[in-house]
């Protein structure tokens, strides 16, 4: 989704104040034995498992780096705050990290509109949004110095593999299911925008409304218009039933979603429907019995931290609090925002073992990677299909 031009201009006089509050605020949440993090996960809402597992990967990590003594000597504390998945209540989380807890940044924050919501209230206090857990653009664009992001946009995992698909599979026709929302206008445009490098456009386009349970006339519409490839700009529960449906009626065209459908509640959920299904990843799924023996001795380990399965989300979380600590550690013992802003602006992330490509930013550059890549459920787990793609 692209960010509306009065909300660009009030981040941009935003911008002015983050830098005019940079002065008061260059050392808010670090003290002499402390750097303070804050976050926002759905611990109660519709996606709470989402955020359950990122904020224990988030803790695992955390728990690795003070166990070591922490970076300069000072020990990592985070609070996680509930936002239900409600931008309202992520605002009053907001308010009450920055203003009240005085942390000196925010990390992981899921979803794109509360996000959104909350960033002004970060930014008038020189307070960085770091990896949000959402791959709105608005995450890096407009460019402000206190944003950075991780992940490729919805926009552009689409507008690679959709194209890649069509020719490994020799698809004739595309089209689309997608959510009637921003979310979903975006994973349609991104995958309109790849089918124009191949002359080809969408052969149907079909919505529903968020919180829908009956696909039957969306997905009779699209076996009608004899579509092979379908796009999905859906989430968990309605690519479930929209992918049951079409088994149900004896449609089997290729399905491909983005990342946010890369999860294991979606073979755990959708049982054998799910298989043959692809969906566009950066971080790789954790299993128990991985082939990489690092991956593996990993998953093993939280498992036995936490009594449960990690999923891609725990690698997500592990991997921010991993790639802030890169940074300040790089910044030195004098952690200021500034300080941390200039080491982020000049490292590189090495690709890693939960298979997440490179990533470099720059004094311009908010966006880490614009990489992803394919994977399919085959026998009930994600498989790694194809190898990153460039936009």
């Amino acid at each position: 989704m692209q960010i509306k031009p009065k909300a660009a201009a009030a981040l941009s006089i935003l911008a002015l104040a983050a830098g005019l509050a940079g002065a008061q605020n260059a050392n808010q949440g670090v003290s002499k034995d402390e750097i303070l993090l804050g976050s926002i996960q759905d611990l109660s809402g519709p996606i709470a498992s989402y955020g359950k597992q990122y904020r224990l990967g988030m803790m695992l990590r955390l728990d690795e780096i003070n166990e070591q003594g922490g970076i300069h000597g000072r020990k990592l504390r985070l609070i996680v705050e509930d936002s239900a998945y409600d931008p309202k209540r992520a605002v009053l989380a907001t308010q009450k990290l920055v203003n009240q807890d005085r942390i000196f940044a925010m990390v992981g924050h899921l979803g794109a509109a509360s996000n959104l919501a909350a960033m002004p209230v970060q930014f008038e206090k020189n307070v960085l949004n770091f990896f949000p857990n959402t791959a709105a653009r608005e995450m890096y664009e407009p460019f402000h110095r206190l944003k950075y992001a991780n992940s490729a946009s919805f926009y552009d995992q689409m507008r690679t593999s959709v194209p890649k698909l069509i020719k490994d599979k020799t698809i004739k026709k595309a089209c689309i299911l997608y959510q009637d929302d921003d979310y979903g206008f975006e994973v349609m445009r991104g995958g309109e925008a790849g089918l124009k490098t191949l002359n080809m456009e969408y052969a149907e386009k079909t919505t529903y409304k968020r919180g829908a349970t009956d696909f039957s006339s969306q997905v009779a519409k699209l076996k009608s218009s004899g579509c092979d490839l379908v796009v999905l700009g859906t989430v968990i529960r309605e690519s479930i039933g929209a992918v049951s449906e079409a088994r149900k009626i004896g449609f089997n065209p290729v399905f491909i979603g983005t990342h946010g459908i890369y999860t294991d509640l979606l073979h755990k959920l959708g049982g054998k429907t799910m298989d043959g299904l692809y969906a566009t990843h950066t971080a790789q799924q954790p299993y128990l019995d991985e082939a990489s023996q690092p991956l593996r001795f990993w998953a093993n380990k939280y498992k036995t931290r936490f009594n449960e399965d990690p999923t891609v989300q725990s690698v997500y979380g592990y991997q921010a609090i991993d790639a802030f600590v890169t940074s300040a550690r790089k910044a030195g013992p004098n952690l200021t925002t500034d300080s941390f802003i200039k080491a982020m602006d000049s490292i590189v992330i090495p690709a890693d073992m939960f298979g997440t490509p490179e990533m470099r930013f720059g004094p311009k550059k908010r966006l880490g990677t614009d990489l992803s890549r394919l994977s399919q459920i085959q026998d009930g787990r994600w498989k790694v299909v194809s190898d990153y793609v460039k936009p």
